[in-house]
């Protein structure tokens, strides 16, 4: 799948707890979650994100808790796409149940800037920086995994079989 937005850049280490606040999870509405995405480190992101809008962070992205509602509040936010240095584990076994494709680039994520534009193509795990001219090269996604993104996460892939 191929997606083009603008870039909402943060750093490394970025947890569940600053995705969605814990004061924010008696909800498990996703268009509630996302009213509060990234509100602690950036109150602008969930008033100002705009659908296709591509999130970038650092090294360790998505560490802290296991809970499912942080990718879920960046999906709802119109976020197709997330990349970063490199994602904990439990973050991204989440990301793809809940259909949101995830990307690592390692350091090379340095050149991606805030603003940047991007072109992402999740299933070569090329990423084109529009802005610079920069092309990043991440591992694509498996094709099954791809197949839980396009049916909207995992127990939809499960239906549909």
């Amino acid at each position: 799948m191929e997606h083009k937005g603008k870039v909402w850049r943060y750093g490394d280490n970025i947890d569940t707890d600053v995705i969605i606040p814990a004061r924010y999870l008696n909800t498990f509405d996703p268009k509630e979650l996302a009213a509060h995405c990234m509100v602690d480190i950036d109150e602008s992101f969930a008033k100002n994100v705009k659908a296709g809008d591509i999130m970038v962070g650092g090294k360790n992205f998505g560490c802290g808790s296991s809970r499912e509602h942080a990718p879920v509040a960046m999906k709802a936010s119109g976020v197709p796409v997330v990349i970063a240095a490199s994602f904990a584990r439990i973050f991204y076994r989440n990301g793809i149940n809940i259909g949101l494709p995830l990307l690592e680039i390692g350091d090379a994520v340095e050149k991606i800037h805030a603003g940047d534009e991007l072109k992402v193509d999740t299933g070569t795990g090329t990423i084109e920086n529009i802005t610079t001219g920069d092309t990043f090269n991440a591992r694509p996604l498996p094709g099954f995994v791809q197949e839980i993104a396009k049916a909207g996460g995992l127990i939809n892939y499960i239906k549909n079989k």
